[in-house]
């Protein structure tokens, strides 16, 4: 029995993670179990942290993890992020994100299928560049200043899951960069992706400066199959790839570590619309079918790689008839209603 621990999270967090649990509890059969645990706005009011010890806790205990989007700009000051403090606190150093077009939503002129794979767990994110104190600072009331950390081990780690995600498709990676400014820490970077590189005899390595590829996403996604790249350039050139295709919501994403999966929605938790029943919960069902595809492969479980496979391919069925597709991409469903027709697909 594969036991998942679930973490609804803010705003639409509470919905979606319901459509996410009653798809996942039908494609396994009854073969995963949920445990529900309070974080954000709902710990920070029952229990006095937007992150309780007791989540953390739990975490290491369960076979993975469900974290439903969080609304951490308007926490008060000093509660942590729980989406950051997961990635850091367990070296989830793996933000891995698919981005493949799809027919009548896509806005490309070519096909798009691509996986970035993002550094999790530092750079120029000021939450995750210290060990003690923010990375941003200021010495004076006009001056501002952050701190960007690369660090030779979180290159060499995050390189390696990208080769062997690259390895298992076509073989070709590309590694972006900004090393003709940031010489020495981008520079540190390309140094470890190239070292590692070497380690994969069917893995072709190619590098462009994060300009050019943001330009490439669009006039030429098929250039890229693999993308590894720093934390921020990945975050940023992530959410471009999902809307050019189709849309943020979507995009499947897990953040993975050696031991410890996150399955999380590519995007945010979206307040204006929580509680509506309007949310599209696609972003989050992709994101738990990567999670037990990710248990499947080091479980050597194959009823749960192939209920991943088969949310996934209901997922496509659902969104390729344009009357069973959420409101944000067109369609007339509610986050329920998407879920039911998702679950009837399988």
């Amino acid at each position: 029995m594969t036991r998942l621990l679930v973490l609804p999270g803010d705003g639409i967090g509470p919905e979606i993670t319901a459509a996410t649990i009653a798809v996942v509890r039908a494609a396994t059969s009854g073969g995963v179990t949920f445990d529900e645990m309070a974080i954000g706005e709902a710990s920070l009011a029952a229990a006095g942290s937007t992150l309780p010890e007791a989540v953390m806790t739990a975490v290491p205990q369960a076979d993975g993890v469900i974290l439903g989007p969080v609304s951490h700009y308007t926490y008060p000051a000093g509660q942590p992020n729980p989406s950051a403090a997961l990635r850091t606190g367990f070296q989830l150093y793996a933000n891995v994100r698919p981005c493949r077009s799809r027919e009548g939503l896509s806005i490309l002129r070519q096909p798009m299928d691509l996986v970035i794979v993002r550094e999790n767990t530092e750079g120029f994110y000021a939450d995750r560049s210290m060990y003690a104190g923010p990375g941003e600072f200021m010495p004076d009331a006009d001056s501002a200043f952050s701190i960007r950390k690369i660090t030779a081990l979180a290159s060499r780690r995050v390189a390696r899951a990208a080769c062997e995600i690259a390895a298992a498709r076509s073989g070709k990676l590309t590694v972006v960069h900004k090393a003709n400014v940031l010489k020495l820490t981008d520079g540190l970077f390309l140094r470890e992706v190239r070292a590692v590189a070497a380690d994969f005899p069917t893995v072709t390595l190619d590098e462009v400066i994060v300009d050019a590829a943001a330009a490439l996403l669009v006039r030429d996604p098929a250039r890229f199959d693999v993308i590894v790249t720093t934390n921020m350039f990945g975050d940023i050139l992530s959410d471009e790839a999902s809307e050019l295709s189709g849309s943020l919501g979507l995009g499947g994403s897990i953040n993975a570590g050696d031991d410890i999966c996150v399955a999380q929605a590519q995007h945010g938790s979206a307040p204006d619309i929580a509680g509506k029943g309007v949310a599209n919960p696609s972003s989050l069902i992709l994101s738990a079918a990567m999670l037990l595809d990710w248990l499947g492969r080091r479980k050597s479980d194959a009823a749960l790689a192939d209920a991943a496979a088969r949310i996934e391919r209901a997922v496509d069925r659902v969104l390729d008839d344009p009357q069973s597709r959420t409101r944000d991409v067109g369609g007339a469903l509610g986050t329920e209603a998407f879920a039911q027709a998702v679950v009837a697909a399988l």
